[in-house]
């Protein structure tokens, strides 16, 4: 086979690793990337690989968010302004918010969290990754029945799937987690999970590609996809530099859309923007936090790192913007109060904001795009970028130099509307 020349546009999780893939199996690969790499979504995200956990599209998802409209603490917030892109793509979401869609998108990525799973655990031992790697899994704590209720229902839905969570009793959790707080009636534990340093994971990824004869352009936006007829040439940057290629790949996240008007693809993926409070105990003071955890009810996710533990989530639909909402950050610490000792003592080490790409049925767009030759989008992965990252560089591989993939990736065309 040939060496195919391929361009990547976007150096979060997803383009590096589409990277990766395409470089470890000899084609000659260029990442482009606008900003640094690993600076957007990748750069804060909560950490947690959770394979086979639920997508958003859950049944009442959208009637409790209305009912929260104007509560800035609400997880899923909508600020109230006028915007009939996000209202048409609220109504479609919802139209996907049913259990039928919700079991039909566990059967779609469940196989795609096992094998991505199994493709971190290679990763990181084949090519000696330094991102503080942990495959202990994580455990989801709550403080009402009604938030329990949900986790078991999350966990039932699991197991057909080849995952083996379990429930556990307040006084179970506590013996795992010391510093879970009296108040928590109990929790799942889903051990099919892992944790890491989501940037360092994306810089050393980075690094292994470049090893493996890849180029990374860094600083440098892309203005147009070139193409001839219905097959691509390659891509123009800003500056008016033309790079030729064989094929293109879009991990975009939430601008891809941008780029593929011209070929008459409208992507609905939407930014949600997430935030991040990183905090660390205070001089002399013992670890917050020895085991992941999320927070049933607030849907924060507490992540311990190296030195300091991270708090993260909220689904903020306001734009693509990074305008970063002080009540938003300061939630993430109230939420963590109530269920673990030590967050009002501990010391705020940074915090940020980012934008993660979400479709209206919760699954991501990964593959060609029809009626276009050497056209491909990795995108909309909503909160499983860090999850599916490896499995997602595999299907573009495959896609990109052996026109199919092995692994069920159907659900994920970019023709199925929605």
């Amino acid at each position: 086979m040939a060496e195919r020349r391929v361009v990547v546009v976007g150096g979060g999780v997803i383009g590096v690793c589409c990277a990766y893939f395409l470089a470890k199996e000899g084609a000659d690969v260029i990442l482009v990337e606008r900003d640094e790499i690993g600076c957007g979504a990748s750069f804060g995200n909560a950490g947690t690989i959770a394979a086979g956990h639920p997508p958003l599209n859950k049944p009442g998802r959208i009637r409790r968010s209305i009912l929260d409209l104007l509560n800035p603490k609400s997880p899923l917030y909508i600020p109230l302004r006028w915007d009939p892109g996000l209202i048409r793509w609220l109504w479609t979401f919802r139209s996907f918010c049913t259990e039928q869609h919700l079991k039909a998108s566990m059967g779609a990525l469940a196989p795609l969290g096992h094998a991505s799973l199994e493709l971190f655990d290679s990763l990181v031992e084949s090519e000696g990754l330094d991102c503080n790697y942990e495959r202990a899994g994580y455990y989801e704590i709550c403080r009402t029945d009604k938030g329990l209720a949900e986790a078991v229902h999350d966990a039932a839905m699991m197991r057909p799937h080849g995952f083996h969570p379990r429930k556990m009793r307040f006084d179970e959790l506590r013996e795992v987690e010391p510093a879970i707080l009296d108040g928590v009636v109990g929790g799942v534990y889903f051990p099919e999970a892992a944790t890491c340093d989501p940037h360092r994971f994306v810089l050393e990824l980075a690094d292994r590609s470049v090893r493996l004869g890849a180029q990374i352009e860094t600083g440098r936006g892309v203005s147009e996809i070139l193409s001839s007829g219905r097959s691509i040439q390659g891509v123009r940057f800003e500056d008016g530099e033309v790079i030729e290629a064989d094929a293109v790949v879009l991990a975009t996240g939430s601008y891809s859309s941008v780029l593929t008007k011209k070929f008459g693809l409208h992507l609905p993926v939407r930014a949600g923007k997430g935030y991040h409070r990183d905090l660390e105990v205070a001089e002399g003071g013992e670890t917050l936090l020895s085991v992941a955890c999320v927070l049933a009810e607030t849907s924060v996710f507490c992540t311990p790192m190296r030195g300091f533990t991270r708090l993260a989530g909220t689904l903020e639909f306001s734009g693509v913007n990074h305008q970063m909402r002080p009540g938003r950050l300061k939630q993430l610490t109230a939420a963590a109060e109530v269920y673990l000792d030590g967050v009002r003592e501990a010391v705020i080490r940074s915090e940020w904001c980012g934008l993660r790409p979400c479709t209206p049925d919760g699954i991501p767009y990964v593959g060609p795009v029809p009626g276009q030759s050497g056209l491909f989008v990795a995108t909309g992965h909503a909160m499983l970028g860090l999850t599916l990252g490896p499995v997602t560089g595999k299907l573009i591989e495959e896609h990109v130099l052996r026109g199919g993939t092995s692994l069920p990736s159907e659900a994920l065309e970019i023709q199925r509307g929605g």
